[in-house]
C-alpha cells in the first residue's frame, strides 16, 4: 500500500508546487477562458435569475444554440465521480493531478511496478503541450486528456478476461471521458483503442482465443453503450448540431476543392505540424518554442547595445516575448515535447517489447505524427478529411499528437518494465539499451554540434516583422542566432538527460542498484527533464489575482453609453479592437454580430464570408444592428447609432424566390430587406396564402424577451408576411399564435419568416429541442444504474481485498 500512498501523494505535492500561486489566492488568467466568460455572459445571468438553462443565446453571431457553450446537463449524475478523482483540488491543479492519476491506473493495470508506474506518470503529465493548452483556456480538452488512459486501462482489463471489472471500468472512465465534452480529443483516444483493439485482434487469429476476444467486444459495446448512454444529450445535441455548423456539410457550390463534408480543408489544416517540426518531441526548443523571452547573454541583447540602444529601452525590450518560433505554423505558444528521456525509452521498447501492444503504439504514434504534418503532407491528410468518418470536424490537425502523447510514454514505460523482467541475456540486452541511448542521444548531439547545417532559422513570420513591425535590418540577424542557439542548448540538454537515463538503467540491469531506487531515481530524471520545459510556456506569470480573473472584461464609454437603451433586443456591432468575429468581449455586454466560437452556424458565417466582411448594411439592417462601435480619429470606441436597423420583426411586400442556395446568398448583396424578402423554392408552400403587398398601417413589434422564449403581437388587415430579425434553426425553435402551433421557415439566407393570419394576434417562438429534454431523461437514469454498478464493484472488490487468507 506505501507506494501507492506515496505516488498519490507526490502527485498532489507536485500539483500544488507547480501551481504554488494558488497558495497565495492567485488565479490563472486563461484567453479562452476570458473569451467564454464573454460568451456565456447571457447564459449564466438567465440560469442565475431564472434556475433554468437558456438552451439558445444571442449574444454571439446573431443567436445560435449554448449547447458546446455553457449548458449545465444536471441529470448526467457521473460528474460527482469528477469531484472524486481530482479530490476536489483547485484549478487548474486538479486537471494534472488528473493527468497523474489517470496513467498510473492504466501502468498498474499493465502490471508495472507501482514505483516504475509513477515514474511514467510523471513523463505522461508533463508534456509540455498539456501545459500549453491549460495555460490557453482550453479546459476541456485537458480534462478529456486525463481521462484517455483509464479508458484504455478499463479496455486492457476486459481483453484479460476480468469481463465484469473491465467493462464496468471502461463505462466509468468512457463516461467521464464524454463527460469532460471535447469530443476531439474522445475521437483521438477511440482511434487509440481501435488500432490497439485491432493489434489485439491480430494476436487473438493467431494465438486461437477468438471466442474471449469477441466476448470482451461485445462487453465493451455495452460498456460503451453505458458510456454514451450517460452523456446522451451533450453528445446528441453536439451531433444534431454540428450538421449545421462549419463542421457540417456546405450547400454552396463554390470553392469545391476545399470543401469536405465538414470543415473546409485549409481550415482544418491551418494549423499543420512541419515534417522537420517533429523534432521537437525530443528537443523542445528545436523550432525555438513559442514566444520566449530573451536573457542578457542573447545575442539580441547584444546588437541593441552594439547598435547604442538605450540601456533602459534594452531591459524594456528585453521584458517583452520575442517571436523565437519559426516553424511551419502561423504561430504557436509552445511545442510538443513528449520528453528526452521518454523518447529514448520509446525506441528502446521497439527493440526490446514483444506482443500486439508494441505494435499497436507503433502504428498509433506514426499515424499521431503524419496527421499532424496537415498540409505538409496533404496526399495523406486529404484521404483522411475525405474518407475517414469524422475526421474533417476538427480542426488544429497538430492536435493528432496528442496520440504520440499517449502511445509513447506507455511502451517507454514498457520497456523499462520488460529490461528488468526479461529472460534474454543481460548483455544482449545491454546492447540494445546502448543502441537506443546511442541513437537517440548521437542525434541530439549532431544538432548541437551541427545546427545549421540543413537550417537557416528563418520564419514564415520574419518578413512582417521587418515590414510592418519595422524590425531594423540589424536586429533579425541576432534574433537568428538566438533560434540557432536555442536548438544548440536544447540539443544538448537533450543528450545528457538520456545518457543519464541509459546510465540509471545500466545500473538497475547490472544490479548496482536496486530497481525501486532506479525507479525512483528515473522519476526524478524525467521530472528534471519535463517541469522546466514545462514551466518555459506555463508559469507564475500566468497567475494574476483573484479579482482580475473574475472581471476580466470591463465597459467602454461606447459600451456604457449603449447600455442606456433598455430595448428588448438589439444587436451591436463592434469593429474595433481587431477580427470582430474571433473576440466575445462584446457579446459581454451585448447582443453581438460578431462573437468567438470553433462551431458557428455554417449559414452564419457564409453571410460573414460573403456579404458582412463586405460592409453590405442591408444585411447588417435585417439583423437589427441598432449600433455600431467604431473607432474615432484617435483610435478610441465610440457608438453610433445605425438609423437604418428593422428592429425586431418587420412586415414585408413582396417575396423573391430563388432556386438554389448559391443565388439566396447572392441575392443578399443587392436588396431591400424593408420590402423584399428572400426565400429559397423549398419554402415555397409556406407562401401559398400570402399574396404581394401589405397593411401600411399595420404593426409588430416584441413584447416579451427571453434567450428561450421570444413575445411579439401584431395588426395586419391582411395576410402578412412576417420576417424576425433571429437566425434561423430548424432543430428546436417552434412557433405559436394565440397559443397554437404555427409553421415557420427562413428567409434571408439566415432568418425566421412567417405568414402570419389577419387581425390583432400574439405570435411566440420557443426553443423546445427534443435532444436537451428527452436526453436529460435518459442521462439521468444511465448514471444513476452506471453509479450503483460502481458502489457495488467498489463493495465487493474491497471484501475480496479484506478477506482473511485461507
Amino acid at each position: 500500500m506505501a507506494p501507492y500512498l506515496a505516488a498519490v501523494l507526490a502527485f498532489i505535492i507536485i500539483s500544488v508546487i507547480y501551481f504554488s500561486p494558488l497558495l497565495e489566492g492567485k488565479r490563472i488568467l486563461q484567453s479562452d477562458i476570458v473569451n467564454h466568460q464573454g460568451m456565456s455572459k447571457e447564459i449564466s445571468d438567465f440560469r442565475k435569475d431564472t434556475g433554468k438553462e437558456a438552451l439558445w443565446t444571442n449574444s454571439m453571431f446573431g443567436g445560435m444554440p449554448a449547447y458546446q457553450i455553457s449548458v449545465l446537463y444536471k441529470s448526467n449524475l457521473v460528474g460527482y465521480l469528477d469531484t472524486v478523482f481530482t479530490l476536489g483540488l483547485p484549478h487548474p491543479a486538479n486537471l494534472v493531478f488528473l493527468y497523474f492519476l489517470g496513467f498510473f491506473f492504466f501502468l498498474l493495470v499493465m502490471k508495472v511496478d507501482p514505483w516504475l508506474s509513477m515514474a511514467g506518470a510523471i513523463g505522461f503529465a508533463f508534456s509540455s503541450f498539456f501545459f500549453i493548452i491549460i495555460g490557453a483556456g482550453h479546459n476541456s480538452q485537458a480534462h478529456a486528456i486525463g481521462y484517455i488512459a483509464p479508458v484504455l486501462a478499463g479496455i486492457i482489463l476486459t481483453f484479460r478476461k476480468k469481463y465484469i471489472l473491465g467493462g464496468i471500468t471502461t463505462a466509468i472512465f468512457l463516461s467521464l471521458e464524454l463527460y469532460a465534452n471535447h469530443p476531439q480529443i474522445t475521437y483521438y483516444m477511440m482511434l487509440l483503442a481501435v488500432i490497439l483493439g485491432a493489434a489485439e485482434l491480430v494476436s487473438a487469429i493467431r494465438d486461437k482465443y477468438l471466442p474471449s476476444f469477441m466476448k470482451a467486444l461485445v462487453v465493451l459495446l455495452i460498456a460503451g453503450t453505458f458510456g454514451i448512454a450517460t452523456n446522451i444529450t451533450s453528445l446528441w445535441a453536439t451531433y444534431e448540431y454540428g450538421k449545421y455548423t462549419i463542421r457540417g456539410k456546405s450547400e454552396l457550390t463554390t470553392e469545391k476543392e476545399n470543401r469536405t463534408s465538414g470543415l473546409d480543408k485549409n481550415y482544418a489544416t491551418q494549423w499543420s505540424y512541419g515534417v522537420s517540426e517533429t523534432m521537437t518531441l525530443m528537443i523542445p526548443g528545436f523550432f525555438g518554442g513559442g514566444e520566449s523571452k530573451l536573457g542578457e547573454s542573447s545575442n539580441v541583447a547584444k546588437a541593441l547595445r552594439a547598435n547604442n540602444v538605450p540601456e533602459e529601452n534594452v531591459q524594456q525590450f528585453l521584458q517583452q516575448p520575442m517571436p523565437t518560433y519559426w516553424g511551419a505554423q502561423p504561430f504557436t505558444s509552445g511545442p510538443v515535447y513528449i520528453g528526452a528521456i521518454i523518447c529514448f525509452l520509446f525506441l528502446l521498447g521497439l527493440m526490446i517489447v514483444k506482443g500486439p501492444v508494441k505494435w499497436g503504439l507503433l502504428a498509433a504514434t506514426l499515424l499521431s505524427v503524419m496527421l499532424a504534418w496537415g498540409h505538409n503532407f496533404m496526399a495523406f491528410t486529404d484521404f483522411f478529411l475525405t474518407y475517414f468518418p469524422g475526421y474533417n470536424k476538427f480542426r488544429a490537425v497538430s492536435m493528432t499528437l496528442v496520440i504520440a502523447e499517449v502511445a509513447m510514454p506507455i511502451l517507454g514505460i514498457l520497456a523499462v518494465k520488460e529490461l528488468f523482467e526479461s529472460k534474454e541475456d543481460r548483455k544482449v540486452l545491454f546492447r540494445k539499451l546502448i543502441i537506443a541511448a546511442g541513437v537517440t542521444a548521437g542525434i541530439a548531439l549532431f544538432f548541437a554540434l551541427l545546427p545549421d547545417l540543413f537550417f537557416n532559422f528563418v520564419g514564415r513570420g520574419d518578413g512582417r516583422l521587418s515590414k510592418e513591425l519595422q524590425f531594423p535590418d540589424w536586429r533579425m540577424p541576432a534574433l537568428r542566432d538566438d533560434r540557432k542557439s536555442m536548438l544548440r542548448m536544447d540539443s544538448l540538454r537533450t543528450a545528457v538527460f538520456i545518457l543519464l537515463g541509459a546510465g540509471i538503467l545500466w545500473a538497475g540491469l547490472f544490479k548496482k542498484l536496486k530497481l525501486q531506487y532506479v525507479y525512483l531515481i528515473l522519476a526524478v530524471l524525467i521530472l528534471a527533464d519535463m517541469y522546466p520545459v514545462a514551466k518555459r510556456y506555463m508559469n507564475n506569470d500566468s497567475f494574476t489575482s483573484k479579482s482580475r480573473v473574475d472581471n476580466p472584461i470591463q465597459a467602454s464609454p461606447a459600451d456604457e453609453q449603449i447600455l442606456q437603451d433598455k430595448s428588448l433586443d438589439y444587436r451591436v456591432f463592434n469593429v474595433t479592437g481587431g477580427d470582430p468575429f474571433s473576440d466575445s468581449r462584446t457579446s459581454y455586454f451585448h447582443k453581438s454580430i460578431g462573437g468567438y466560437h470553433g462551431a458557428k452556424l455554417r449559414r452564419y458565417q457564409e453571410v460573414i464570408d460573403n456579404q458582412i466582411s463586405k460592409n453590405n448594411m442591408a444585411v447588417l439592417d435585417m439583423l437589427n444592428t441598432k449600433y455600431l462601435i467604431v473607432p474615432d480619429e484617435k483610435r478610441n470606441p465610440v457608438a453610433q447609432m445605425n438609423p437604418g436597423a428593422l428592429g425586431n420583426a418587420w412586415f414585408v411586400s413582396s417575396v423573391k424566390l430563388v432556386d438554389t442556395p448559391d443565388a439566396e446568398l447572392n441575392a443578399l448583396t443587392k436588396f431591400n430587406p424593408k420590402d423584399t424578402a428572400i426565400v429559397d423554392k423549398r419554402f415555397a408552400d409556406a407562401l401559398k396564402t400570402f399574396t404581394p403587398g401589405r397593411d401600411t398601417t399595420g404593426f409588430i413589434r416584441m413584447t416579451q424577451y427571453q434567450p428561450n422564449d421570444l413575445m411579439y403581437e401584431y395588426r395586419s388587415s391582411i395576410p402578412a408576411f412576417a420576417v424576425f430579425s433571429e437566425i434561423y434553426y430548424p432543430k428546436g425553435w417552434n412557433a405559436y399564435i394565440d397559443g397554437k402551433a404555427a409553421d415557420h421557415f427562413r428567409a434571408n439566407y439566415i432568418l425566421r419568416a412567417m405568414i402570419l393570419p389577419a387581425g390583432e394576434h400574439k405570435v411566440e417562438f420557443k426553443f423546445e429541442p427534443t435532444v436537451y429534454f428527452l436526453g436529460e431523461k435518459i442521462s439521468l437514469v444511465s448514471s444513476l444504474i452506471l453509479i450503483i454498478l460502481v458502489i457495488v464493484l467498489v463493495f465487493f472488490e474491497a471484501r475480496k481485498a479484506f478477506r482473511p487468507a485461507a
